[in-house]
C-alpha cells in the first residue's frame, strides 16, 4: 500500500482549516445544550434530519461540528461525531451496530480498555467476540465466512508495537461485506484507512490529535454509504435498513446517532472540542517530528542499552514487524516504543531514576512519557491476555515527544545506573 503523507499539504490545510480569514480567526465555542428554533415546522424538520440545525448539544453542537468537518476531511470521510473520549467513539459505534447473539471479531493485540470493552462489557450484553493474530489469515476468513457483524483493529499495537497487513484485513472484510472499524489514534494522517476501503475509523483525540493532554475526547470518522450494492444493506445488518434507505450516504452517522448518542449520551463537550482543535493546527508538524525521534531514540537505544534490558520499534531491524515497517509504513508508526526491563522490580527502578521523561499513562503528548503496563493498565488482566496483548512482566510503553532525541534519550541511559 502506499501511504505516503505530504507534511506541507497537511500544514497547510489544517491551519487554515481549523481557523477563519473572516471574523474571529481562532475556532469559537458554542457551550449552549439546548437551541431555539425558528418556528415549530422548523423543529419538525431539524427533529427528522431534514434542516441542518442544532437539534440539542447531546447529539450535536456547532463546536464539535466543526472538529468533525476538519477531522472528516483530512481522513477522507464522509463525516465525523466527536465523543467525550476515545472509548467512547468504540462504544458509540460497537453500541450502535451490535446486539444480543452478534459477534465481533478482533485482530491482534489491543489497549487494554478495547479489550476489557469487548471481553468483558460487550459480553455482558450478550455480544460474543473471537481474538486472533494480525497475520492469521486463516482464522479471519473462518470468522468472516461464519458471518460476524464487525472487525475491529488497531493500526498500531498498543502497547505491542504489532503491525498489521492493513489493506489485506480490509479487503478480506469487504470481500465478505462485514463492516470493519480501525483505531487509528497512533497513526494519525500516517494512515488513512477510509481511502483503503475501511468502513469507521476511530480516534482517541487525547492522544496525538490534541498533543497538549488538555482535552479528553475521541473521534468516529465514516465513510459514505453507497446509493446501490453497499454492504450495510447486507442481511445481517437488516435492523439498521430503514435507516439506511432514509439517510443515504449519511446512514452510518444517522446510525450512531439515533442507536447510541441519542441514548447513551457518549457526547463530546464544545470546550474539549475547541481545544481539541487548536491541537490540530500544529497536528502534521508534530507527526513528522514524533515520528522522526522515534527512530533516532530507538536506534540509540538499540545501540547502548546492556544486556538484559532491551528496547523494541518496528523501525529496528531486529523486530519481527520491521519488513512490513519499510513496506507500508515509511514515514513511521506513531510515539510509541516499548523497553523491556525484564522484571517488574527493575522496571519501577528504571522509571523512578528517569529525569525528564514523565510518568503518566497517556500518549500522543507533546512531552516524553511512560509507563509500566502491567502494575497499571493491565494490572487486573489475568497472565493468558496479558500474554496475547504483548504485555510482560518487565514492560514499559514509552510515548515519544518533540524534544530533543539524543537529550531524551541519555535520560534513558542514565536510568539504568538504577538497576
Amino acid at each position: 500500500m502506499n501511504n505516503t503523507t505530504d507534511f506541507n499539504y497537511f500544514n497547510t490545510q489544517l491551519v487554515h482549516e481549523v481557523g477563519s480569514s473572516v471574523g474571529p480567526i481562532a475556532p469559537t465555542i458554542t457551550p449552549s445544550a439546548a437551541y431555539g428554533y425558528v418556528d415549530a415546522e422548523e423543529a419538525e424538520g431539524i427533529f427528522a434530519a431534514e434542516v441542518n440545525k442544532p437539534l440539542y448539544a447531546r447529539v450535536g453542537n456547532p463546536t464539535n461540528a466543526k472538529l468533525e468537518g476538519i477531522v472528516a476531511k483530512f481522513e477522507g470521510g464522509l463525516g465525523a461525531i466527536a465523543t467525550s473520549s476515545g472509548m467512547g467513539a468504540i462504544s458509540m459505534v460497537c453500541t450502535a451496530f451490535l446486539k444480543s447473539g452478534d459477534e465481533i471479531l478482533c485482530i491482534g493485540g489491543f489497549f487494554g480498555g478495547t479489550y476489557s470493552l469487548v471481553n468483558e462489557t460487550l459480553a455482558r450484553f450478550g455480544v460474543s467476540n473471537t481474538f486472533c493474530e494480525v497475520d492469521d489469515f486463516e482464522h479471519i476468513e473462518n470468522a468472516l465466512k461464519r458471518g460476524v457483524k464487525m472487525v475491529i483493529f488497531e493500526s498500531v499495537g498498543n502497547p505491542s508495537l504489532t503491525l498489521p497487513d492493513v489493506q489485506g484485513i480490509i479487503d478480506l472484510c469487504n470481500s465478505y461485506e462485514t463492516v470493519v472499524m480501525i483505531d487509528n489514534t497512533a497513526t494519525p494522517l500516517l494512515l488513512r484507512p477510509l481511502t483503503m476501503g475501511a468502513d469507521i475509523v476511530v480516534h482517541s483525540s487525547t492522544k496525538n490529535m490534541s498533543g497538549h493532554s488538555a482535552a479528553l475526547g475521541g473521534v468516529a470518522v465514516f465513510r459514505a454509504v453507497k446509493e446501490d450494492g453497499d454492504k450495510l444493506l447486507n442481511e445481517k445488518y437488516a435492523d439498521v435498513h430503514k435507516i439506511v434507505k432514509k439517510m443515504g450516504k449519511k446512514a452510518f452517522i444517522a446510525i450512531c446517532k439515533k442507536r447510541a448518542i441519542r441514548d447513551f449520551g457518549m457526547t463530546a463537550n464544545a470546550f474539549g472540542s475547541f481545544m481539541t482543535m487548536i491541537g490540530l493546527e500544529t497536528l502534521s508538524l508534530r507527526v513528522e517530528r514524533v515520528n522522526q525521534n522515534v527512530e533516532v531514540i530507538s536506534e540509540i537505544l538499540d545501540e547502548k542499552l546492556p544486556e538484559g534490558i532491551s528496547v523494541n520499534h518496528p523501525s529496528l531491524a531486529s523486530s519481527p514487524d520491521y519488513t512490513r515497517y519499510k513496506a507500508d509504513f515509511a514515514q513511521g508508526c506513531g510515539p510509541l516504543i516499548s523497553i523491556d526491563c525484564g522484571t517488574k522490580e527493575r522496571a519501577f527502578k528504571f522509571l523512578n531514576a528517569l529525569e525528564l521523561v514523565i510518568l503518566t499513562a497517556n500518549i500522543g503528548d507533546n512531552r516524553t512519557l511512560a509507563l509500566h503496563m502491567t502494575s497499571t493498565i493491565y494490572s487486573d488482566f489475568n497472565e493468558e491476555a496479558r500474554k496475547f496483548l504483548g504485555v510482560h512482566e518487565g514492560l514499559i510503553r514509552v510515548s515519544i515527544g518533540l524534544e530533543d532525541p539524543k537529550t531524551i534519550a541519555e535520560d534513558f541511559l542514565q536510568a539504568v545506573n538504577a538497576l
